[in-house]
């Protein structure tokens, strides 16, 4: 059916018992200390087999699903970047950017390699996985250490500082990547250098225009507009207006040619200048909690089951390297400053994958199958899932000592 009328109550409903099916994974996941992110991409997973089989959702309603994803991403980056301390990575840009460069080149370098070299995929999906390779999940690893009670330590400052620069960087790489991608795609071989330079220029010159407006909004209008608006009550109505501008930096951020997702980051950054604002967080949540599981599950939805079988083999090799990848880039830089004990607990806390990896990998599917085939989607997922449950019990054991 393409009448969305007919659809309507029965999409309501799967859309309300997807809210509180989210809600009800969250609190049983989190009690046994497992990424609620895996439990979303189940439901998801669930979801894409109902709809096989039932044709449930039909377009009207994979579509709505599909725009509340991208809801959720926007809300999911914007606290990344909210929660991200600039300044504070600035100063410490010196010490932490040495196992930073060590940690994105060599996991970038595998991450490229294997699937370039071992799984034969060409060159367009080998630089969708490598982007992805780069990322961390903050999130993950600094909760753990959190539970430890080491995250104010040294080695936990800068575990903290090397993985928010990898979000930042992976960001950066993703942004350009889906400026190139489309050129190596369809340009000609006889000038393709000349292409891929000139919309690397074009981009780096509307980076430099988009990192001076939100530098611009940060410096001279974040604060007078958040204390105009931290006059309203009650206070939700300044989270809203808050929530409001992200969105239309985000907004600005894809007129650009960027995506959604790198203006929803900046926006958080412009933000988290003000500790005033960044305390928005706490009320920010309601949403946050609403939106964001439909980006996990719309991924979840976007996992072709046909390809499972073979997925896991690509992914349990694809594993293999963002596991080394992050342990020996991290770890060896890391050995000079904190011994043996460090370099394998800071390495090992680079490994967890979720948010950034999914973007990445998302765009891809959507450009179609000569990005991101269903199969390298599935496989990544699969990746994603497993670091991001099996480290965080790894990390528990090694951190133990440290405390």
């Amino acid at each position: 059916m393409t009448n969305l009328e007919p659809n309507l109550p029965l999409i309501i409903l799967l859309i309300g018992m997807i809210i509180i099916l989210s809600v009800l994974t969250k609190f049983g996941l989190q009690r046994f200390n497992i990424p609620v992110l895996v439990g979303y991409l189940f439901l998801g997973l669930l979801l894409r087999i109902m709809e096989d089989n039932f044709n449930l959702l039909a377009d009207v309603g994979l579509e709505i699903i599909k725009f509340l994803g991208d809801v959720g991403l926007i809300c999911l980056l914007f606290r990344v970047g909210l929660e991200s301390d600039l300044g504070k990575l600035i100063q410490q840009l010196k010490r932490a950017s040495i196992v930073w460069l060590g940690n994105v080149s060599v996991s970038g370098i595998v991450g490229f390699i294997i699937p370039y070299q071992l799984l034969k995929l060409d060159i367009i999906s080998s630089l969708f996985i490598a982007t992805a390779m780069t990322a961390t999940s903050v999130g993950i690893s600094v909760r753990i250490w959190q539970e430890a009670q080491a995250l104010n330590t040294p080695k936990g400052e800068l575990m903290l500082d090397v993985a928010e620069m990898d979000d930042i960087s992976a960001i950066f790489l993703m942004a350009l990547l889906f400026n190139i991608v489309p050129i190596i795609h369809n340009g000609n071989q006889s000038n393709l250098d000349f292409l891929i330079f000139k919309t690397v220029i074009v981009f780096l010159f509307k980076a430099i225009f988009f990192a001076g407006f939100c530098y611009f909004f940060s410096r001279y209008l974040e604060s007078h507009i958040t204390t105009f608006f931290r006059k309203f009550d009650p206070p939700a109505d300044f989270t809203l207006t808050i929530v409001g501008f992200g969105f239309l930096i985000a907004a600005i951020a894809g007129l650009l040619g960027f995506s959604e997702a790198v203006g929803a980051f900046f926006a958080g950054l412009v933000f988290s200048r003000d500790p005033e604002a960044v305390k928005i967080d706490a009320s920010f949540d309601m949403l946050y909690d609403l939106f964001v599981p439909f980006f996990f599950i719309s991924i979840g939805l976007g996992i072709n089951v046909t390809t499972l079988g073979n997925a896991i083999v690509w992914g349990t090799i694809l594993l293999i390297g963002a596991v080394l990848g992050k342990i020996i880039g991290a770890g060896i830089p890391t050995f000079a400053m904190t011994g043996w004990h460090g370099s394998i607990v800071i390495g090992l806390s680079m490994v967890p994958r979720a948010e950034i990896m999914m973007v990445v990998m998302q765009h891809g599917l959507k450009l179609g199958e000569w990005a991101v085939s269903s199969q390298i989607f599935s496989a990544m997922i699969f990746v994603s899932a497993v670091t991001s449950v099996v480290t965080p019990f790894l990390l528990r054991s090694l951190l133990k000592p440290a405390h």
